[in-house]
C-alpha cells in the first residue's frame, strides 16, 4: 500500500527518480505493475547501480542523467524523519546520488514505515558520511574534532563498502546535542567528505505506513 501511494501521482510521459533502498525498490516494483497494468510509459532516472539493475529487470525506461535538467517526480525511502521533513539517509550508500537526483525532481515524496518517525534524528539510525579514501586519516581527525566518531562501513564479507562513485562510508552516532544544520554546513565544509546522509530540506511530503493507513507529513509553509 506504501509503494502504489507513492507511485500513485505519476503521469503518463513524466520522468521519475527512482530512490534506492529496501523501501524504494518496492515503490520500482509498484511502478512496473502499474506501468503494466495501465500501460502508459514514463521515463526513468535510477539513484543508483542496484536501483537500474532493477529497473532494466522490470522492463522500465532508464535513461541517461547526464543528459537531464529536471525530472518531474522522485520517490524515495529514508533511514529516519523528524516532524520538521528532516531526514536520515544513506543506510544504502546511495546519498550523493538521491540528493543530485533530488535536487534536479520538481516533486520529491518519501516512504517510510512508522517506527522510522522519531523525535530526534539518529535514534535508530547513524548519520552516514561518504569520503574519499584519498586523505581518510586526515578526514577522520577533521570529524573527530567536531565530535563525530565513526567507522569504516564494511560488507558482510568485512571488506569495506565502496560507494558507485568509489566513496567509502563512515558511519557516524548522532545525539540529540547535535544542531543538525549547523552539523550539515561543517560536513559541507570538510575536505574529503564527498556527502553527507543529512537531508534537511528535500522532502516536500513523507508517506507513512501506520499499519496499513497511510499518513501524509507535508512540509509546513
Amino acid at each position: 500500500m506504501l509503494a502504489e501511494a507513492a507511485v500513485g501521482e505519476i503521469q503518463p510521459g513524466m520522468l521519475v527518480g527512482l530512490g534506492t533502498g529496501r523501501t524504494a525498490r518496492r515503490g520500482v516494483k509498484a511502478l512496473a505493475e502499474r506501468l503494466r497494468v495501465e500501460g502508459f510509459k514514463v521515463d526513468c532516472i535510477a539513484t543508483s547501480e542496484a536501483t537500474e539493475r532493477l529497473a532494466r529487470e522490470l522492463e522500465l525506461n532508464v535513461v541517461d542523467f547526464a543528459l537531464v535538467e529536471e525530472i518531474d517526480y522522485l520517490f524515495d525511502g529514508c533511514d529516519e524523519v523528524d516532524a520538521h521533513l528532516r531526514m536520515l539517509k544513506g543506510s544504502g550508500g546511495a546519498m550523493t546520488r538521491e540528493r543530485i537526483i533530488a535536487w534536479a525532481s520538481k516533486r520529491r515524496v518519501y516512504m517510510v514505515d512508522g517506527h522510522k518517525v522519531v523525535e530526534n534524528l539518529g535514534t535508530n539510525a547513524t548519520l552516514s558520511v561518504a569520503v574519499m579514501a584519498f586523505g581518510l586519516a586526515s578526514t577522520r581527525a577533521s570529524l573527530r574534532a567536531a565530535g563525530l566518531n565513526g567507522v569504516c562501513r564494511r560488507t558482510m564479507d568485512g571488506d569495506l563498502f565502496v560507494t558507485d562513485n568509489g566513496n567509502l562510508i563512515l558511519d557516524v552516532p548522532l545525539t540529540p546535542d547535535h544542531s543538525l544544520e549547523e552539523l550539515a554546513a561543517h560536513l559541507n565544509d570538510v575536505p574529503g567528505v564527498v556527502d553527507h546522509g543529512l537531508f534537511l530540506g528535500e522532502a516536500d511530503e513523507v508517506l507513512v505506513d501506520r499499519g496499513g493507513k497511510i499518513e501524509k507529513m507535508n512540509r509546513s509553509v
